[in-house]
């Protein structure tokens, strides 16, 4: 991901890039250099507006159609329209994906078939990249709330939850005007995890549990592995699994070895081996980078400082580093300087932190989501420390000074 457009954008034809605290004028320029941690950072998506990057496990990466450059699809938004578009990581082009009217949700990115899907209403559609064509998917049936919310190695099943209408009213009326977690955990409705056939437009159950099944992911490389979470009160539950598809059989990823250890914001490793997740032992007081192997089942704990713990870790494509979003002292950590991002480099049983950028100003109410870019060289993040959620993404070398 290169910097082709600094001269069009103001930088000064010298490049001397501004150094900068991250966040504190009311608009950065397209690109500064934080003075806190000399990490040049760029200002990625440059329409008006909203843009809103993927939550953080969800692949929002593939290659231009002549496959010379990167880009990344996310969400912009103007008003009460929201669209999904794509920005060439090199030249930072950017380009609507979308036209359907109606509020979309889902961050399903095909990277074979060039495809977006996403749900309006109770409705799942895709649109290709390249040529923008709608494709109606599936109608979920009038008994049903459902979704889908990740797509498989083969790109020919999709994979949601499901609840009855009548379950779905009744939670909703216990809960208060902010969704109450603990309540939606304690109602103990009845879910289904459900595939969806693309070609066929079949929705086949898989397996059903009065909980709160959430977080699903199919594994990047095996079509038939689909992990799964029991949401709710990370330390009453045993959170993260695997099923398979086929054979219904599941795995429990993290057994938990003292009272209130918890493990969450599970993710797979590119490869498709490991399974990485947050680990506290017990919660709020230890802290981990975890991964379970799922061949070896041997687990990797890499230690940190309490500081240094983010909402959500990321790895790198090499597989060999990893990158961290940080966090504020209202959350489970409480740490006392804990707004930055990180960049991590495993060192025996520990990771050795790099501050890569001054996150002071920016409300952590918006999760920063990191992401690296495919060529390993930047971690791409959403901030709103310009007052508006935006898109950036800061350059893991250090700035030359």
């Amino acid at each position: 991901m290169g910097c082709k457009t600094e001269q069009k954008k103001g930088v000064d034809i010298s490049g001397k890039l501004p150094f900068l605290e991250t966040g504190s004028l009311d608009a950065m320029p397209a690109i500064w250099i934080d003075k806190v941690t000399k990490h040049r950072i760029r200002k990625l998506t440059n329409r008006i507006g909203t843009n809103r990057s993927f939550y953080f496990h969800n692949n929002p990466f593939l290659k231009s159609k002549d496959g010379n450059t990167d880009l990344m699809i996310f969400y912009g938004g103007n008003g009460n329209a929201k669209h999904l578009y794509t920005v060439n990581l090199e030249t930072q082009e950017t380009e609507q994906i979308t036209n359907k009217p109606g509020n979309k949700y889902g961050e399903i990115l095909g990277v074979q078939t060039r495809k977006v899907y996403y749900t309006i209403n109770d409705s799942i559609f895709a649109t290709h990249i390249d040529t923008k064509k709608n494709e109606f998917i599936y109608k979920f049936p009038d008994s049903v709330r459902g979704s889908v919310v990740t797509l498989n190695a083969s790109e020919n099943l999709l994979a949601g939850t499901i609840i009855s209408k009548k379950e779905d009213d009744l939670l909703r009326k216990t809960l208060d005007g902010n969704g109450n977690f603990d309540k939606i955990y304690e109602a103990k409705s009845e879910r289904t995890l459900v595939t969806i056939n693309i070609e066929t437009k079949q929705m086949q159950p898989i397996y059903k549990e009065r909980a709160w099944l959430n977080h699903l992911q199919f594994s990047p490389t095996n079509p038939d592995l689909l992990m799964y979470c029991h949401e709710g009160p990370w330390h009453k539950v045993d959170r993260i699994w695997n099923i398979n598809i086929k054979t219904k059989e599941k795995q429990l990823i993290h057994k938990r070895t003292v009272d209130r250890e918890i493990a969450g914001h599970e993710f797979f490793s590119p490869d498709g081996n490991t399974i990485w997740f947050d680990l506290q032992i017990p919660r709020g007081e230890t802290f981990y980078v975890a991964g379970k192997h799922l061949d070896t089942v041997d687990e990797t704990q890499y230690g940190l400082k309490r500081d240094e713990w983010s909402i959500h870790y990321n790895i790198s494509p090499d597989l060999k580093t990893f990158a961290g979003d940080g966090g504020d002292e209202s959350q489970v950590a409480h740490a006392k300087d804990g707004k930055w991002l990180y960049h991590f480099t495993p060192t025996k049983d520990s990771l050795v932190s790099e501050k890569l950028v001054n996150m002071a100003h920016h409300d952590y109410n918006l999760e920063p989501n990191v992401h690296f870019s495919p060529d390993g060289k930047w971690v791409i993040f959403r901030a709103n420390f310009e007052s508006n959620t935006q898109i950036y993404a800061v350059e893991l070398k250090k700035s030359n000074i």
